[in-house]
């Protein structure tokens, strides 16, 4: 791939996290941010986004509110190997994550998800742990499997579970939401389609049937609301559009102005 590669698709290196957090504490999807930028500012790799996946609600899974795990995609420094990397992900869990919480790691670098059958396993793990109770021997097992690397970050450990299960269902290409992209904390202002492309690495902007907004037509980000995962794409989901007639005062003719609002789930 180019060097100067900075989409999705130049991914090497996936690092899941999950059981970082507590009830009332900022949650895990802020803590990848951090870890993101922990890795940008070491020059480990360059951050890509970072994704969040629900898994399975169950009184037998411990879990805060949501039963949420966050995986992070980074363009990674091809001299380092994972132990490298758990070496520099490690310490700094430990030391960001709440107080009594089970953090854990999941780590994979090429080819650990484009063999296909590795992804095979990966995936139906990832999907396995939307519907069912699963335990770390399961985890371990899969990751023997395919070469991933789980390590515990404090408490039980247990955060490996949903931390690989993360990893597998940011690989099946369509499930999660982006918590984290370059430029998407500053998009915080109605801008046009072109202006919001050039902030935020967008693969594409869209509505339920399918359309895309005009360059030049105004896109409104809420704050709750976030491009998902889908097709291996970056996308953002649109409302369908409002278009209003503007006057343009002092002897202008009046114009047409459409807005598309991003869709808040």
């Amino acid at each position: 791939m180019p060097e100067d590669d900075w989409s999705l698709a130049a991914t090497n290196l996936l690092v899941g996290i999950d059981d970082t957090d507590s009830s009332d504490s900022g949650g895990t999807a802020s803590l990848a941010g951090r870890l993101l930028e922990h890795f940008d500012r070491n020059r480990m790799g360059g951050p890509l986004g970072a994704t969040r996946h629900r898994l399975l609600m169950d009184p037998a899974i411990p879990a805060t509110t949501k039963n949420l795990s966050v995986v992070i995609a980074v363009k990674a420094s091809h001299r380092l190997q994972l132990s490298d990397f758990a070496e520099f992900v490690v310490p700094f869990l430990e030391a960001e994550a709440v107080a009594g919480s089970n953090p854990g790691i999941a780590m994979c670098r090429e080819p650990c998800w484009t063999e296909p059958d590795n992804a095979t396993a990966l995936i139906d793990f990832g999907r396995r742990a939307q519907t069912s109770v699963l335990d770390l021997a399961a985890a371990t097992e899969v990751a023997e499997a395919t070469g991933a690397q789980l390590t515990p970050a404090g408490g039980t450990g247990a955060g490996q579970i949903g931390a690989l299960a993360a990893v597998g269902l940011h690989i099946s290409r369509s499930d999660g939401d982006f918590v984290w992209l370059p430029g998407l904390a500053e998009a915080v202002r109605p801008m046009n389609y072109r202006q919001l492309k050039t902030l935020l690495p967008l693969d594409l902007a869209r509505d339920g049937e399918g359309r895309e907004p005009a360059d030049e037509e105004v896109i409104e980000l809420p704050p709750r609301a976030r491009p998902v995962l889908l097709d291996g794409l970056a996308v953002l989901l649109l409302d369908p559009p409002k278009t209003v007639t503007e006057s343009g005062g002092f002897g202008a003719k009046p114009r047409e102005v459409t807005t598309w609002r991003a869709s808040v789930p």
